[in-house]
């Protein structure tokens, strides 16, 4: 059974950070491309982060370049984003993806609340 079990999420106030995480079972996880995906009220979901699952790769969106890092410990099947100088604008749910060529499998989400 596949699972993605995010953790980590919470209220914080802007200047401050947190770091989340998606912990993997089911799967082969290092063969995984892991990405963290945020979806804010009335707003379509967006890429926030990506790893490669060969050679860890890492692509951000260019709202939270600087400001975030992901990075995964294939040893724990565990991918974290951790999140510096957060601002009220990173307010959303975060979701973590696992993707390979044939599947994708989606966490449920941990609420980050930014307050000004």
């Amino acid at each position: 059974q596949v699972q993605l079990v995010e953790s980590g999420g919470g209220l914080v106030q802007a200047g401050g950070s947190l770091r989340l995480a998606c912990a993997a079972s089911g799967f082969t996880f290092s063969r995984y491309a892991m990405s963290w995906y945020r979806q804010a009220p009335g707003k379509e979901r967006e890429l926030v982060a990506v790893i490669t699952s060969i050679g860890g790769g890492t692509n951000y969106a260019d709202s939270v370049k600087g400001r975030f890092t992901i990075s995964r410990d294939n040893a724990k099947n565990t991918v974290y984003l951790q999140m510096h100088n957060l601002k009220p604008e990173d307010t959303a749910v975060y979701y973590c993806k696992a993707a390979s060529l044939r599947n994708n499998y989606w966490g449920q989400g941990t609420q980050v609340t930014v307050s000004s």
